[in-house]
């Protein structure tokens, strides 16, 4: 985060807004990229932080760094381990589904156990994670406390169509379409938005360079960063800030939509 940033957003905090005093809140894929930032962002807002990840290490580490944070292991595939973290949390206001996975591939290059792996963790995993916890969201919601929350981390990949990423733009539209369901058949107890990054500075783009482009890393990254207008690639806690927007009261009547935080690339 530049200087800049973080004077504004000591500001913020200063001036008490976009606040998460007392909240509870869980983000999956918690412990690198972009679900870091967001655990980093909302404890600073003053949220109680499950840093859900099959990392325990990792998540383990980041709490003790931030503090007002727990560790807790979970595997989004997996129905029981869900429904184990589900019996730990007593309490959740905010569910911050950002766990994912990538391919590169056309649709003649992509096979059965490629495509199977995405909608895996992509698709199915927001819907198991997202049932598991409807009960204690929609608990915040009616009690008289602000609505619960989830914001699902999408992708630009899911609003236009991107060169192979064939598996990948299919998931991630997917998660729109459930953002936007979810978000008509719960309007009084529940707000559910999406956030579209563009191409982010993160482990998540690494691997993927390191995967695919060992060779070439600096071209494609060259590559990468011109198909944004802004000439960069975004930055985690740019999307994390975003996050801790919607969770806010401030807030209260955004539901269903879709944000896209992409620099430039979708409107260019």
């Amino acid at each position: 985060m530049s200087t800049e940033q973080n004077r504004v957003a000591a500001q913020h905090d200063a001036d008490g807004a976009f606040r998460l005093d007392g909240r509870h809140v869980l983000v999956t894929g918690g412990a690198s990229g972009i679900g870091e930032a967001t655990v980093k962002e909302l404890v600073r807002a003053g949220a109680f932080a499950y840093i859900a990840d099959i990392n325990v290490a990792a998540a383990e580490a980041l709490a003790k760094s931030v503090g007002s944070a727990e560790a807790l292991r979970l595997d989004v595939t997996s129905s029981e381990s869900i429904a184990d973290a589900v019996a730990q949390i007593g309490r959740l206001d905010i569910l911050v589904n950002n766990a994912g996975v990538g391919h590169v591939g056309s649709i003649e290059a992509t096979e059965t156990e490629d495509f199977d792996r995405l909608i895996n963790v992509n698709v199915r995993a927001v819907y198991l994670v997202t049932r598991g916890f409807l009960p204690a969201l929609l608990t915040a919601g009616s009690a008289g406390a602000p609505s619960g929350s989830i914001i699902n981390i999408g992708s630009v990949a899911g609003l236009v169509g991107i060169k192979q990423r064939f598996a990948y733009c299919t998931t991630k539209g997917a998660v729109i379409a459930m953002t936007r369901q979810l978000a008509v058949e719960y309007p009084k107890t529940l707000r559910v938005n999406a956030i579209c990054p563009g191409t982010v500075e993160t482990p998540f783009v690494e691997g993927y360079l390191e995967k695919f482009h060992k060779d070439n890393k600096d071209e494609v990254r060259a590559e990468l960063r011109a198909r944004q207008p802004i000439g960069r690639l975004g930055k985690p806690g740019e999307i994390a800030s975003m996050v801790r927007y919607l969770a806010s009261d401030e807030a209260a009547f955004i539901t269903g939509s879709i944000f896209t935080i992409d620099g430039g690339w979708t409107a260019a």
